[in-house]
């Protein structure tokens, strides 16, 4: 009922409402979780208003009478229910710019500082009993005071009447969720707050805000997690945050830091629809998606994924699992961490500080008789190492690496200790993936390439003659920037047997890669090419995501 009950039963026991013997009694009665200062208060020891009066005097809170509070509707456009539920407060008026507010317990400073940050910055603090604020919370807000305490985790606060802070996170949520943001970034400059959106693969400046209000907007977003600490501002913290716009969900993996002028936010916005993603939907072609889904339709063997951070690994992995996930096998992921929880599916997420580690989640999971296993990444010589025991006694394992393109893989892993006749022999193929926006396809238009683009795109003037140039235009669907939304373009390594013996044979990459593409190996920069000639995307996407590329 109070934060800081011993305090309280002491200044009873000063101001005389309490003797020795009373406080005895009470620890003999208490029933189950009952504390001694409930029992004193049930049993009618001392009375609610007499312990609030007390209260209130000591801490230098006004007491407040809320007998016969009057039914105010207005008052609830002040406080989300939401909110005085959590916080066990009611708004009880305004004072000029200040909002009123009753509360039941003034030492429970981690409300009292939370407030100004989650409803408005003014705000004056009376002390009321806790049944009195409840009755109070029914009189203005109906039965559905009644029904339940918020959970705090991240919840919509919905609503017209919802405080300025709250609204403003709230619409910036909304207005990432609605242009299909991949990120947000709440970024404290020197005089204002800058919020900007990763939409599509490009930061795009959206609005700013004064200064002043980054701990309100700050505090509001720790608040949300549920697991972060608001006075806590000296040292990075993650979250997590979920929550309902309409019938949609939102998903969101927040990291704050601390920098020089204030606490910057980055929340990624997870995207549960890539869950359904099919290869066709990831931007393969027809001739590439056959060819991958033969390779990660093989009994065992490992199946890599390459690219750098931000190239979509990880929804080619699930896209992947998609394909292949039938009632008859049995599929587990060892993921850090597991962002979205895929049906059918066993996940298991890395907690290094307990011991889970990668290599240890695949050793545990291998005694589980998996068919196929799903690493996020490979990182390290022992992980590795079990990957490839596992794919060599029938299990099918997918797994990525951070590597330019997809021979390099082979180098990778013989550098991290793995010798080069258990690469050759268990690895079935690489796909190597980078990230190009489309074209909008509302409002694409035709368009030429210059001389330069010909040239580093390897193109002939007369390829020309059957292709379909677009180029980007601008609409409301695009925001204006001619493009909406990503795809893969991908280099297929296939590890056939002759593949193997170049690889026993200690063939450098530029080797592998140059034998690889008499086999008939498409390069990054290949399919790129193929996809500005289909008019999806545009030669400078492709130019700029595979400079590696470019011979």
């Amino acid at each position: 009922m109070y934060s800081n009950e011993e305090f309280l039963i002491e200044l009873l026991t000063e101001a005389g409402y309490v003797t020795p013997q009373d406080l005895q009694q009470a620890k003999i009665n208490k029933k189950g979780q009952e504390t001694p200062l409930q029992t004193l208060v049930k049993t009618g020891v001392v009375s609610d208003e007499q312990l609030a009066k007390l209260v209130a005097s000591n801490s230098g809170m006004e007491y407040v009478d809320l007998h016969g509070f009057p039914a105010n509707p207005a008052l609830k456009t002040l406080v989300p229910l939401e909110q005085a539920k959590k916080y066990k407060i009611v708004p009880i008026g305004v004072n000029g710019s200040a909002l009123q507010i009753a509360v039941s317990d003034p030492y429970n400073f981690e409300t009292l500082d939370a407030l100004p940050h989650v409803l408005q910055p003014e705000l004056e603090f009376f002390c009321s009993t806790p049944n009195l604020i409840q009755e109070v919370m029914v009189t203005i807000y109906g039965n559905d005071a009644m029904t339940g305490s918020s959970t705090g985790e991240g919840a919509s606060t919905g609503g017209d009447g919802d405080a300025p802070i709250i609204k403003l996170v709230e619409n910036m949520l909304m207005d990432a969720f609605r242009n299909r943001a991949s990120d947000i970034h709440i970024e404290p400059m020197e005089k204002d707050i800058r919020v900007r959106f990763r939409m599509d693969g490009v930061m795009v400046d959206i609005e700013h805000h004064p200064k002043r209000l980054l701990a309100s907007i700050i505090a509001r977003i720790k608040i949300m997690t549920g697991t972060m600490s608001i006075d806590e501002k000296r040292v990075p913290q993650d979250g997590r945050i979920q929550m309902k716009f309409g019938d949609k969900e939102l998903d969101m993996r927040v990291s704050i830091i601390p920098t020089q002028n204030g606490e910057s936010v980055v929340m990624r916005v997870l995207d549960k629809s890539s869950l359904r993603l099919g290869l066709s939907d990831l931007g393969f072609f027809s001739d590439d998606q056959s060819c991958f889904e033969n390779l990660i339709s093989l009994p065992d063997g490992i199946v890599l994924v390459t690219g750098p951070t931000g190239s979509g690994k990880t929804t080619t992995l699930y896209a992947c699992l998609n394909f292949i996930n039938r009632p008859d096998r049995k599929i587990i992921t060892v993921e850090d961490p597991v962002e979205y929880e895929l049906p059918g599916i066993n996940q298991v997420m890395v907690k290094e500080d307990v011991g889970m580690t990668f290599a240890a989640a695949l050793r545990a999971m291998l005694r589980q008789a998996p068919n196929i296993i799903m690493l996020g990444e490979i990182r390290d010589a022992e992980t590795a190492g079990i990957a490839i025991q596992a794919s060599l006694t029938g299990h099918l394992v997918f797994s990525t690496l951070h590597t330019n393109d997809a021979p390099s893989a082979v180098a990778r892993l013989a550098d991290i200790g793995i010798k080069r006749f258990l690469i050759a022999s268990a690895v079935r193929g690489i796909l190597a993936q980078r990230l190009v926006r489309k074209l909008c396809a509302e409002c694409k238009q035709p368009a030429g390439l210059s001389d330069k683009e010909m040239r580093q795109l390897g193109l002939e003037a007369g390829q020309l003659a059957s292709a379909t140039i677009m180029g980007p235009k601008g609409c409301n669907k695009c925001r204006n920037s001619g493009y909406r939304g990503r795809m893969v373009i991908a280099e297929i390594f296939q590890v056939d047997d002759e593949v193997r013996n170049m690889i026993n044979q200690n063939l450098t990459t530029p080797q592998l890669r140059k034998r690889a593409r008499e086999l008939g190996m498409r390069t990054l920069r290949e399919d790129g090419v193929r996809k500005v000639l289909a008019g999806v995307t545009t030669a400078t996407e492709v130019i700029e995501a595979t400079m590696s590329d470019a011979d």
